[in-house]
C-alpha cells in the first residue's frame, strides 16, 4: 500500500489515545477504532507510522501489528486466548529434561528449577519434572493456578503473554519475565538452552541463526511492547 497521509498525530480519546493520520483516526485491519491503553503506545505506534516512505510496510510496525491484535483477535475471544495460553503449562519446556549427557542434565537444573521454584512459591503452581518426551501429567491445582494468572491479563498484556510464550515455548518464562521475575535476555537464554549446548559441540547452521535472530527480535518487540503498556 502507498503511503496515502503527510502528517501523524496523537490525540486523547475517552477511553485511552488515538493515533490520527492527517487527522483521522488510525483503523485496525478490521475496522475497529485503534484506541491504546497509554500514551506511551500511542507515541510508539505514531513513530512507526511516521517512519514510513513511500509505501506502508506493515513488517516494519510490530507496535501497530501487537495493538491491532489485542483490539481485533484477543478482545473478542479472551476467554478462548486464555485457555490456549494457560495450555502451555501443561507440557511447559522446563519440565521436560534430558537423560544425557551429564552437563546438560547439571546445566538444566541449574537454569531451569529456579524458575520451576519461583512459579511453585510465587505463583503457587508446583509443576512436575520428567526425563525424556513421555509426557507428565501436571496437578490440576497447579494448572488452575497458571490459567487464574494468565487470565488476570487485559487483552493488549495477554497478546504480549501470547506472543512470549509462543516465542520462549514456555509459560513459566513468559510469566516471569512478565511479572519481574528475570530479565527478558535470560528467559531468552533459558528457552534454547539446550540447542546453545549442542551448538557449543557442533556449531550454528547459518538457517537456524536466522530463524533464530527473528524471534529474538520478535521477543524485543513484545518486550517494548509490554513497557509501553505499563508506562502511563
Amino acid at each position: 500500500m502507498r503511503k496515502f497521509y503527510q502528517s501523524v498525530g496523537v490525540e486523547a480519546a475517552d477511553t485511552g489515545h488515538v493515533v490520527t493520520l492527517d487527522g483521522r483516526m488510525v483503523k485496525t485491519p478490521a475496522k475497529a477504532s485503534l484506541v491504546l491503553p497509554t500514551k506511551a503506545l500511542a507515541d510508539a505506534v505514531a513513530v512507526e507510522w511516521d517512519a514510513q516512505d513511500e509505501k506502508i510496510k506493515p513488517d516494519t510496525m510490530p507496535q501497530t501489528r501487537l495493538a491491532s491484535t489485542a483490539l481485533d483477535r484477543v478482545m473478542p475471544r479472551h476467554n478462548d486466548v486464555v485457555t490456549e495460553v494457560a495450555a502451555f503449562g501443561g507440557t511447559d519446556l522446563l519440565c521436560y529434561r534430558t537423560n544425557e549427557p551429564a552437563d546438560l542434565m547439571a546445566l538444566q537444573d541449574r537454569v531451569w528449577n529456579p524458575y520451576l521454584g519461583w512459579a511453585a512459591t510465587e505463583l503457587g503452581a508446583s509443576l512436575r519434572v520428567t526425563n525424556g518426551i513421555i509426557p507428565v501429567a501436571q496437578e490440576e491445582k497447579a494448572l488452575e493456578r497458571l490459567k487464574d494468572r494468565v487470565a488476570a491479563h487485559d487483552a493488549f498484556e495477554l497478546t504480549a503473554l501470547h506472543s512470549l510464550t509462543n516465542g520462549l515455548g514456555s509459560l513459566v518464562l513468559a510469566l516471569a519475565y512478565m511479572e519481574g521475575f528475570s530479565p527478558l535476555e535470560a528467559v531468552w537464554q533459558a528457552s534454547i538452552l539446550d540447542a546453545t549446548h549442542q551448538e557449543e559441540h557442533w556449531g550454528l547452521d547459518d538457517e537456524v541463526a536466522e530463524k533464530r535472530a527473528i524471534q529474538h527480535a520478535d521477543l524485543t518487540f513484545t518486550a517494548e511492547f509490554i513497557s509501553h503498556l505499563r508506562n502511563k
